[in-house]
């Protein structure tokens, strides 16, 4: 105990120590602290009482960080739950064909036997009549959403080709694929034109079609009109043969644009499965196809895209290719309603 204030002591008597707890040193200079308003704190009069359970409870939850789960939780709780399925069960009964007529008729065979299979394709020709066609079928009863897409392409060009420029080019589309079809028959025809046939493996479209023409075979029909003798419309469809082992209803077409999916084609779908059904319906035809597909060529030669229908995919656009059929037929006798005798 002596030794301990024998220390203190000594540090008492040393220079520059001191006990004093008040002591400190100070750095600030007299300007900055003259020029230096002190701050006011703007929450020193509010009602702490009155808010305190508002802070407790932000001082509590800011420690949680928001996840994604955390927010679709919350969304869940706020709104509900994601809908993913579009459609209701009661649309989807709502939209189901009122008069259904199936795509195949079981009665008849659905491969022809050796002795059916023609050595010529059918050409039959399309009779002009009050039936209407396939493609004023689908043009009629058009989306409004497929007819503004439609009018804006149509008025864009316009712009950038004028009225006579975008007429041209309307017809040298059209021209390009009649042509194009021409090609293809002398190619698939047992009988067409050599020196014609030689010429057209030139054009671009017939290279970008090669690599399909080499699974083509056993064709049945070649630009042959077909009637749906119970539903009441015709059509004239560009070929009828098998493809990979597969007899098909094949629609040759022309794009400026890559059209990798079938949802590229648009309409073309129902096209193709509207064929498929009067074809197997058609009493000029002694065969049943189950199956379509819908080539899209091009122009520089780059490799078509094929679109394979297979009997379930048909199947499917066939319901919708009737609910399109059951429209037309509906318009057409509100529009002789409305007509004066």
């Amino acid at each position: 105990m002596k030794a301990f204030q024998t220390i203190c002591r000594q540090l008492r008597s040393s220079k520059g120590f001191s006990l004093d707890p008040t002591a400190h040193v100070d750095f600030s200079t007299s300007s900055y602290s003259c020029s230096r308003k002190k701050k006011v704190n703007p929450y020193k009069e509010v009602d702490q009482e009155k808010y305190s359970d508002l802070v407790q409870s932000v001082l509590s939850s800011r420690g949680l960080a928001q996840t994604p789960e955390s927010l679709f939780e919350e969304d869940n709780l706020l709104y509900g739950p994601v809908s993913k399925c579009k459609p209701q069960k009661q649309d989807e009964e709502a939209k189901a064909p009122r008069n259904w007529c199936p795509l195949l008729i079981p009665e008849r065979s659905v491969k022809p036997n050796a002795t059916s299979i023609p050595t010529i394709p059918l050409r039959i020709p399309l009779q002009r009549n009050t039936i209407p066609s396939v493609t004023k079928i689908l043009q009629q009863t058009m989306t409004s959403e497929q007819i503004f897409y439609l009018e804006r392409w149509k008025q864009r060009m316009i712009l950038e080709l004028g009225e006579d420029g975008f007429a041209e080019y309307s017809s040298n589309i059209f021209l390009q694929g009649k042509r194009f079809h021409k090609a293809l028959e002398s190619i698939l025809a047992p009988q067409g034109d050599l020196k014609e046939r030689d010429e057209n493996l030139e054009s671009g479209y017939i290279e970008s079609v090669q690599h399909i023409l080499k699974d083509v075979s056993g064709v049945r029909a070649l630009e042959s009109a077909v009637q749906h003798e119970t539903l009441k419309y015709v059509g004239l469809l560009d070929c009828v043969a098998e493809y990979q082992g597969k007899l098909c209803v094949i629609d040759w077409k022309t794009s400026e644009r890559p059209k990798p999916y079938i949802r590229n084609t648009f309409d073309n779908p129902l096209q193709v499965v509207a064929y498929v059904g009067a074809i197997n319906n058609d009493v000029n035809y002694s065969f049943q196809v189950q199956c379509g597909l819908i080539v899209v060529a091009y122009k520089d030669g780059s490799p078509a895209h094929p679109h394979f229908m297979d009997t379930e995919l048909c199947s499917q656009y066939w319901a919708k290719w009737l609910l399109r059929l059951e429209e037309y037929t509906k318009k057409e006798k509100n529009q002789n309603i409305q007509k004066p005798d």
